[in-house]
Parts: C-alpha cells; structure tokens; sequence
C-alpha cells in the first residue's frame, strides 16, 4: 500500500518585547534562576495581569506579513493544566477568538512553489522550565520564561514530506526575523517547532490519527524526527497495530520518538475566558498605524535585488535569507559604487565561507561592509587582482587593518605598467623555447602555460589582462 503524509507545524516563537506579556518583569535570556519572575509571574494572591501593548503589536506585525485576518475583537482564555512549572494552574492563551486568523506563507522546494494555510497565531505566554540535570531524585523550578510573551503560529495540515516542513518552518524563521518581532534562536528556545504527523493510504481524504513530536529545536532535527514518526507509523499499521494519539519526544542521538504522554484533547484543558483581562480591541485606525509600519518583506526584497541589482533569482535569493545579510549586501554595494555583481559574489562567497568557518552571524562579522567595498574598490581599480584580493581579505579578517594598508606594507600593487610586464613575458619565452614552437605550430593550449609561469614570475601582481595582450602580442611576433 502507498501511504501519504499528513504534516501540520505549530511553532512557538518568544516576541522580542523588553518585558513579559502580562508583567513588567525582564525578558532577558541568561539571568540566574528565578531573578526574572516577579508577583504576577509566580501568582502571588491578588496579583492582576496587564497586557502588553508591544506584544500585541508585534503579532499584528506578523498577520499583516501573512495577509491574514486581523480580528477586531480578541480574547484571552485560561487553558488549565497542572505542571509545577506553572504557578497559577493555568496558562493565559487565546482560544475560540485569536488575534490572528487565516494567513498563508508560501514555500519554495525542489517541486517548484506552494502556498501552506496558517490557521492561526496567537498570543500567549510561556511556562517556567523544570531542571532536573543537577539534582539526582529532586526537580526544580526556574521561573524566568513564566510569563514571557509567546506568538503560536499554527499551520493547515497541508504538508506532505519532511522537507517541505523544513522549507516551511524555515520560511517562517526569516519571516519572523525580517519583522523584528523573534530573534528566531532556536538553541535558547525562542523558536520552538512541534510537529503533528500522520499518515493515510494514498487517496484518502480523511486523515489518520497523528501524534505530536513535541518541542523540537533544529531545521535537522525537525526532517529527523518527522522522518522516524512516519516510518513508525507505516511499520505499526502495516504490522495490523494502530497509532495511538499521543505526544512522543523525539531523541536526536537515538535518531528515535519515544512516548511521552497521551495527546489531550481541547476540552481536557477546560478553557474558560480569563475574568481578569477584558476582550481585546484593534480599531481600525490603530491597524492602519502599523501597515505603515511594516518593513520590506523578504519575497519583496529578492524581487528588488533582481530588478534593481542584476542579480540572478539565486544569488537574490540567498542574499536576502535574512534582513541583517540584506543590509550587509546593499551597505557594500553603496560604499564601493560600480558594478553590483561583485559585490555580491564576495558576499556570498568569501564572506559567507568564513562567517560559516568560524561559527559567526553577519552581524559579527570581521570585515565590515565599508571595509570590503574599500577593497573591492582596489579590484576595480586594478590596484590588485582578484586573486590577490583574496590574500588581503584573509588578512583583514584577521584584523590586520584595512586593504590599503595591508596592500602598501605588503607590496602586493598589481603591475600594470606594459614594459615591465613585457621584460617579464620576454623572460618566459625566452626560458621555454619548446612551448612556444608548439604555440606557434598551433597548440593554442601552451597560452595557459605561459600566462601562469608570467604570473609565477610577477608573483601574482601583473594585470592578468595586460598579461594576455602582451603574450599574444609577443608569441605572434
């Protein structure tokens, strides 16, 4: 039997306010234990919860890039559960009337383009973390992400493979991040993906019973887990067993899921509307205020860089991968002036190979976008060549100075002067007597030859072009 997929994703991304969703507590990642939870983040008696108006700026950031409902008239609810990372006994989300509804984000995959629905996103906030690494039998309770403002981001069932979950959800990461509203760091848990899997015989329109891989936290481990769940659940229905609705963790050094709890079900959690906070109301005017708010988005920018740069689809694509990478682009492009292609083939090739080398974010970048143009302004010039262009940026990236500086103490000039290159082409010719008899007996071939032992003799600072005009020049006399 043929068996299809059925993926839907729901991510969890932490909003980039200063303070939490429903307290003026900090946000910031890294502090010792419980130093970032105040009254109402540990439920003290009496304690009241005020929204925070960043927090819902920024989800209605995230509808608009979705082109999605905005509904005018939200409400939070308490979803009930008892964790002992969760003081009140309830967590305060939003459940029949969401802020956001009915979005769509287009992906892009070896297949070609498709359009996944997001049914929804919204607010809510995060529990503590219960820590159990450091105290064997014991547990304890870090209250620092309780309250802490969460955009749940939930998609249409309208996945089909591994890989277009991860071009979803990678997507989505860019998208979050071009809008300023998450940082997207996965390792510290401010971009959590869980997946919801099943399977159904290939022609079926009603979808078989899935199970949900709970919090995973890498693009890798995400087309991992999926892929192990579903050859599970092949093995388990083909073997005549049944898949059981539950929650599984998936092991990344097993490369398994293994259950975790059953799945519950909407009404376990008793959702009621929480009685201390009122509906919340977007007027029109206020929505209006925030679409002119909104940066230009990454499908956007890519057709720009195409029209406006001459770039091809891919190179526009890869630049734009994110806004701090795009800005880098067009910050070189504007200090060096001339021809934009070379800008971005050093962007997306030096640069990017040894940001990837050395584990760093363009935003840590070594080299800055005025100090590359600086050098690419000396390939322009022909001051030095492309060759040697790269000798100087290894050298400034290990923090050796600017590119004029390191050309000058170096003496890495590029020879342009036509008699000096001819006085080092004569020595050449002269050394190598039987290739220029196969030269001029047609073996057009030996050219190579000649032009690397010039810049052998030159140690790499002749003019490449010069070097060809005046070998031709020269062989033929």
């Amino acid at each position: 039997m043929e068996w299809e997929t059925v993926i839907g994703l729901e991510v969890h991304a932490q909003l980039k306010t200063a303070s939490k969703i429903f307290s003026r507590a900090p946000t910031a990642y890294g502090a010792p234990p419980n130093t970032q939870a105040n009254e109402v983040d540990v439920a003290l008696p009496g304690v009241l919860p005020v929204l925070n108006a960043e927090a819902v700026r920024m989800a209605v950031r995230f509808g608009l890039a979705i082109d999605a409902v905005i509904n005018e008239r939200s409400v939070f609810a308490r979803k009930n559960y008892f964790y002992p990372d969760l003081p009140k006994g309830y967590q305060i989300s939003q459940y029949e009337h969401p802020i956001v509804a009915r979005g769509r984000l287009t992906i892009t995959t070896d297949q070609g383009e498709k359009v996944i629905g997001i049914t929804r996103a919204h607010l809510e906030e995060d529990a503590g973390k219960s820590l159990h690494e450091d105290w064997e039998g014991l547990t304890a309770i870090d209250l620092n992400r309780a309250g802490t403002p969460l955009l749940e981001i939930v998609s249409e069932p309208d996945m089909r493979t591994s890989a277009e979950a991860v071009a979803y959800l990678k997507a989505l990461h860019t998208l979050v991040r071009y809008l300023d509203v998450c940082d997207g760091n996965m390792q510290e848990g401010s971009f959590r993906c869980d997946a919801n899997v099943s399977i159904r015989p290939r022609g079926e329109t009603r979808f078989g019973t899935r199970t949900e891989l709970k919090n995973i936290n890498s693009f890798r481990f995400v087309e991992r887990a999926i892929d192990y769940e579903v050859r599970r659940q092949i093995a388990l229905v083909s073997s005549g067993g049944e898949v059981r609705q539950e929650t599984r963790l998936y092991d990344s050094v097993r490369d398994e899921t293994r259950p975790m709890r059953s799945k519950e079900e909407a009404n376990d959690y008793r959702y009621f509307p929480d009685p201390d906070l009122p509906p919340l109301i977007v007027t029109r005017a206020w929505l209006d205020e925030r679409r002119k708010e909104m940066p230009e988005l990454p499908d956007a920018k890519r057709e720009r860089f195409v029209g406006q740069y001459g770039l091809p689809v891919y190179d526009a694509s890869l630049l734009t991968a994110s806004r701090e990478l795009a800005d880098y682009y067009e910050d070189t492009v504007k200090a060096a002036g001339g021809d934009p292609k070379p800008v971005a083939n050093w962007v997306a090739g030096e640069l990017l190979a040894h940001l990837n080398a050395d584990g760093l974010d363009i935003t840590e970048s070594r080299v800055s976008p005025q100090a590359l143009a600086g050098l690419l302004r000396r390939v322009q010039d022909h001051t030095i060549s492309g060759k040697i262009a790269k000798d100087v940026f290894e050298a400034m990236w290990a923090g050796e100075g600017e590119a004029d500086a390191i050309i000058v103490k170096r003496g890495l000039q590029q020879i342009t002067d036509d008699s000096a290159i001819e006085a080092l082409v004569a020595q050449v010719i002269a050394a190598n007597e039987k290739q220029v008899a196969q030269y001029r007996s047609g073996e057009e071939r030996v050219f190579t030859f000649f032009v690397g032992q010039v810049m052998k003799a030159s140690r790499g600072k002749a003019n490449p072009a010069r070097v060809n005009a005046v070998l031709k020049r020269l062989l033929s006399a």
